[in-house]
């Protein structure tokens, strides 16, 4: 399970560094090629979203002794993601300044044409920006479920250690009463066998009495 999340960990670390490179390049490139970049940083940032997704599935199926280092680095690529969105938001807007920019300052023709094209550049790169807060708010939601999972669980090991302790208690009371039964027992086997002994003795005493009655009456008829 570790391996897949260190698969993904490597994909995350080569497509966060490939959108980094890429939105400094943005403000240095003409405007066709900006286009073009922006579009593809877009693309990037979704796949990097769907590999935290993936990263965060991958870190609730490890074992709770293990979970803590995955769940330090996954707030770690999360804090990284939401400063890459950032410094695209502010590439982007930069970018959309120069394109209103070149578009208002042509002098010429099909001016409103040009307007509409703005505006319609702006709407679109608004529609991303609410997309990519929409991506991130599901992302921190993901990873506060996460979070209280993982509280669930260690509760949930706390109270069966609890248990297991209290477990071990009952066995080792019972472990003493049985070593109590077993003197008892043996102090009222002996009390017993004292018992039956006693009774032996006393029939054997008073048969012996009864033969000694009998023959002192047989010696006193016989002399008479």
């Amino acid at each position: 399970m570790s391996s897949d999340f260190e698969g993904y960990e490597q994909d995350f670390a080569v497509l966060t560094a490939e959108i980094t490179n890429k939105i400094a390049r943005v403000p240095r490139l003409p405007p066709d090629e900006k286009k073009q970049m922006v579009a593809n940083v877009e693309k990037q940032l979704e796949e990097a979203k769907e590999l935290l997704e993936q990263m965060d599935l991958e870190v609730r199926e490890i074992p709770l002794q293990s979970r803590g280092m995955y769940s330090n680095r996954m707030r770690s690529y999360k804090q990284e993601m939401g400063k890459l969105e950032t410094d695209f938001k502010r590439s982007r807007i930069a970018y959309s300044d120069e394109v209103r920019n070149e578009l208002l300052g042509d002098a010429g023709n099909s001016s409103e044409n040009q307007l509409i094209k703005l505006r319609e550049e702006r709407a679109h790169l608004l529609d991303n920006t609410e997309r990519l807060e929409r991506s991130s708010r599901r992302l921190e939601a993901g990873y506060q479920i996460a979070v209280e999972t993982e509280q669930i669980g260690q509760e949930m090991l706390e109270n069966l250690s609890h248990d297991r302790e209290k477990i071990q208690r009952a066995r080792e009371r019972l472990r003493e009463t049985d070593a109590n039964l077993g003197k008892s027992s043996r102090v009222l086997t002996g009390m017993l066998r004292r018992i039956i002994q006693n009774r032996i003795l006393v029939v054997i005493l008073a048969v012996i009495l009864v033969i000694t009655i009998l023959m002192a009456i047989t010696f006193s008829v016989r002399r008479h």
